[in-house]
């Protein structure tokens, strides 16, 4: 009878510290441990094991925003799905009658307690011509922007720059016009972009360019809100100048989140006045 022939691994072989099981004479080069092929990297010199390398990555200081943020690479996501969204709800407009009427930005109906206005009205469009302005201003400078910020702040400069154009609509614009439109969140990224150029001491010409072509367009073509233009143009320059010239602090993040509460808070009152203002002067014109 033959007995099956089971190799023995000699005494004193040193084996991989995560599989006892194999021998090896590789050590890594770093903690000097013996490593397997399969725990084995290829460093700068020799190997390492997965462990030193897992160490290593940690170690490595990670990449900040000019804001602050953490440098993370990839797909601007923030404005890719923002033109979805305002695609989608182009589409919608199309196949509803009544969605236009009851999500554009109109005094009586913010006044009369319909504030979702005020922020809805910001992914509407009149037409397509509309939207491809506003969406092709947005993708050509919203992924440096969204690199640059990081998505979190991009995401609130957006919203916050809207909101901001739409708060000045309200305020000012005649009480019976019907606003529409991303332009005063485009027009604070405009606003955002300036700020940043000029932190990072680039040429502004080109943009300086296009925002008085814009401006200029504002306020000759009648059809256009200028308040909702200069509001979010305005609310722009401002968020983005808070997050690019925080102090770097601890406890800068802290900084920007409680400002721009704080910048929600002061539109919150802005609202509260205005609507009391119209009620005051329509009275049940608005409520009823």
């Amino acid at each position: 009878m033959s007995i099956p022939y089971t190799p023995q691994t000699p005494a004193g072989t040193p084996t991989c510290y995560r599989h006892p099981d194999r021998p090896t004479y590789v050590s890594c080069a770093r903690c000097q441990r013996p490593v397997c092929p399969d725990c084995m990297r290829s460093a700068a010199v020799g190997h390492q094991c997965v462990d030193c390398v897992a160490a290593s990555a940690n170690a490595v200081p990670q990449a900040r925003t000019a804001a602050g943020g953490v440098l993370r690479a990839g797909q601007p996501v923030v404005t890719y799905a923002l033109i979805v969204v305002n695609v989608v709800m182009l589409v919608l407009q199309m196949t509803s009658k009544n969605l236009e009427r009851e999500l554009v930005l109109w005094a009586p109906g913010v006044a009369g307690g319909e504030y979702y206005r005020l922020i809805t009205s910001a992914f509407l469009h009149y037409g397509v011509l509309h939207l491809l302005f506003n969406m092709w201003a947005l993708y050509v400078i919203g992924p440096s922007l969204e690199a640059w910020l990081g998505r979190l702040r991009f995401g609130a400069l957006y919203g916050l720059s809207a909101l901001g154009g739409s708060v000045l609509v309200y305020l000012l614009a005649p009480i019976g016009a019907a606003t529409a439109g991303a332009s005063g969140a485009v027009f604070g990224l405009f606003g955002a972009t300036f700020v940043l150029a000029k932190r990072l001491n680039l040429d502004m010409k080109w943009l300086v360019a296009i925002i008085a072509a814009n401006l200029i367009l504002t306020f000759t073509v009648p059809t256009i809100s200028w308040q909702g233009h200069i509001g979010g143009l305005v609310t722009g320059a401002g968020i983005a100048a808070l997050f690019l010239y925080t102090p770097r602090e601890r406890h800068r993040n802290l900084v920007q989140g409680a400002v721009c509460a704080a910048v929600l808070v002061v539109f919150a009152a802005l609202i509260y006045w205005r609507t009391a203002e119209l009620i005051g002067q329509y009275g049940a014109l608005i409520t009823g």
